[in-house]
């Protein structure tokens, strides 16, 4: 997934998000991250156009032309701004060999509208995608994966079993194929309690 974030964007995963914009030399790059506050993602860029005082700021440090800054600001209107909430279905109730669901909603700002991904030195036009994964840090496995893409909102529901009792400390990825640094994580334990009843049965008969 993080390949294809590197083949998209002609960059590292190593280097600074920053080298994604447009006209971000590295000399530009090292002012941005120098400076005090510093500024390392896209995200902080955006978050400098609130106010009048910021905005000048923003173009001191940056020392555009005007075309150069309206390729910015053209980057920066593509750049993905997507919430995610998360919820265990049914979560007092999970017991070993039985599915369970986590319902995953995502929502785009306002403001922010799918379009093409701007990355000029990919080869072809190309369309946002994204990867929900639930992973297993301690184990280093995959427990749940779905690919999709997304307008303004989705719903997406993954599933999975649980084998044994007990806590189990999943992590919850959210993770563009075509940006870097919109990825999203979360902590999901899962706790499980009880044994499936129909073992419980087996048990007693035994």
């Amino acid at each position: 997934m993080e390949l294809a974030q590197m083949v998209t964007q002609a960059m590292w995963s190593r280097e600074s998000y920053l080298k994604q914009l447009p006209h971000f030399t590295p000399e530009l790059i090292k002012k941005c991250t120098d400076r005090n506050p510093k500024i390392s993602s896209v995200f902080e860029i955006l978050e400098m156009g609130g106010d009048e005082e910021q905005q000048q700021e923003l173009e001191d440090l940056l020392q555009m032309s005007d075309a150069q800054r309206a390729d910015v600001v053209g980057f920066c209107n593509s750049y993905p701004n997507i919430e995610l909430k998360f919820a265990v279905e049914d979560e007092d109730n999970l017991r070993v060999g039985h599915k369970i669901v986590v319902k995953v909603q995502l929502s785009r700002g306002d403001d922010d509208v799918a379009g093409p991904v701007v990355a000029p030195f990919f080869p072809h036009k190309r369309q946002e995608g994204w990867w929900i994964v639930i992973g297993d840090k301690k184990n280093n496995s995959l427990i749940s994966i779905k690919r999709l893409t997304l307008q303004q909102r989705a719903v997406v529901k993954l599933e999975f079993v649980v084998p044994e009792k007990g806590t189990h400390d999943y992590t919850l990825y959210f993770m563009s194929d075509s940006y870097m640094g919109c990825d999203q994580e979360f902590e999901i334990p899962i706790n499980v309690d009880s044994e499936d009843e129909d073992d419980d049965s087996d048990d007693a008969s035994d």
